[in-house]
């Protein structure tokens, strides 16, 4: 547990310094800004959302070499941050490659479309890194790192799909918008052919997502679990928003159109799919309860209003709307993780277990009810 904590804490490490340099490239005139605006993406992709992933498919899997995959990233990360970029890029692979042989294997044991997406996220992830380790830039391996979270998380809610009952032609229109998606993260979002394939294939899912997904039922209901739900709707919007934004403002033509995307993505759907999972995933990795309070649509409200000035800004080229959006979603993140620290619930020791053991129940839980199973 000591080791998974400390996962969890690298990876907090990779978000912050990550967005210390994103700061820095809005205009913050931040102190050793420039070198970390450098490892901005590698940092947040990488170091973040590889070492969570990895953790969270190595707790899954139940096998001690699993948990070499957040281990590395998580090196990956200190190599990054200490002055030696090659090794810190050689661990993201390793890290990589250690992530894809776990799915593939929870894939041989359970063979499904969802399982096949998960690997198929995870070699995009292995994808891009070996090329940025072979010299391509972030903005030509982006396709690809995207694509690693994209198809993660658009993985998870197709198992969760197979709850409700099954559509025709629903399979088919999933798998054409894993499939654009690769295509587009071959051709690059930079290039004049591969914006079109991937803002297309961002369509195609978001339309799976809002007709297939769960939360249209889920959203109806309360307490946390209508806000992991209202966290899952907001974050398709803004993927579908991304898929139209590389539609009209192609990157290799307009000067904020890659940004754009690349924000809407990212922020907008992919840490609205954090906030949504985080009170399902972290009890699960970290062994902790976390008590459910409606504070946390404070946090979400700021991040999804730190998206809108962000792309607002680059559609109008308002630098000032581009400058505060990233303050306002470093607040939102720092608010979020607050709340979920404050809302842990210790558990009792042995002696109070004894204690307690004969005293009534209480009149109600510490996390309501239906939020607390996997119909996230």
């Amino acid at each position: 547990m000591r080791l998974r904590l400390g996962f969890l804490g690298l990876g907090a490490l990779a978000m912050l310094t990550g967005l210390y340099g994103g700061l820095w490239r809005l205009g913050l005139d931040l102190p050793h800004g420039s070198s970390l605006a450098e490892l901005h993406g590698a940092l947040l992709i990488c170091g973040l959302f590889g070492t969570v992933i990895g953790l969270e498919r190595a707790v899954a899997l139940g096998r001690d070499w699993a948990f070499l995959a957040p281990g590395l990233s998580g090196l990956g990360t200190l190599l990054m941050l200490s002055g030696a970029p090659l090794a810190g890029a050689v661990a993201y692979a390793l890290a990589a490659a250690i992530l894809l042989a776990a799915t593939s294997t929870i894939a041989a044991a359970q063979p499904a479309v969802f399982t096949g997406t998960l690997v198929a996220g995870a070699l995009a992830w292995l994808t891009g890194t070996v090329l940025w380790l072979s010299g391509s830039t972030v903005p030509e391996v982006a396709g690809w790192w995207l694509g690693f979270l994209i198809l993660t998380i658009a993985g998870e809610r197709l198992e969760l799909g197979r709850l409700m009952a099954v559509k025709r032609g629903s399979e088919a229109l999933f798998l054409l918008g894993v499939a654009l998606i690769a295509a587009g993260a071959h051709n690059g979002l930079t290039s004049p052919n591969g914006a079109p394939l991937y803002g297309f294939a961002l369509l195609v899912l978001t339309a799976w997502l809002i007709r297939h997904d769960v939360v249209r039922h889920t959203v109806r209901q309360a307490g946390q679990t209508r806000f992991m739900a209202v966290c899952m709707i907001a974050g398709y919007v803004w993927l579908g928003a991304a898929g139209a934004l590389l539609l009209a403002m192609p990157p290799a033509e307009t000067a904020f159109g890659y940004d754009a995307a690349l924000h809407a993505v990212l922020i907008g759907f992919v840490f609205s799919m954090v906030f949504g999972h985080a009170l399902i995933i972290l009890p699960a990795v970290a062994r902790v309860r976390i008590a459910y309070r409606p504070a946390l649509y404070g946090p979400l409200v700021l991040l999804h209003a730190a998206v809108l000035l962000r792309v607002a800004g680059d559609v109008l080229a308002w630098q000032p709307g581009r400058a505060w959006s990233g303050p306002l979603t470093l607040v939102a993140l720092l608010g979020f993780v607050g709340l979920i620290v404050g809302g842990i619930v210790r558990r009792p020791r042995r002696s109070d277990a004894r204690t307690t053991a004969t005293a009534p129940a209480p009149a109600a839980p510490v996390t309501p009810g239906p939020a607390a199973n996997r119909g996230r």
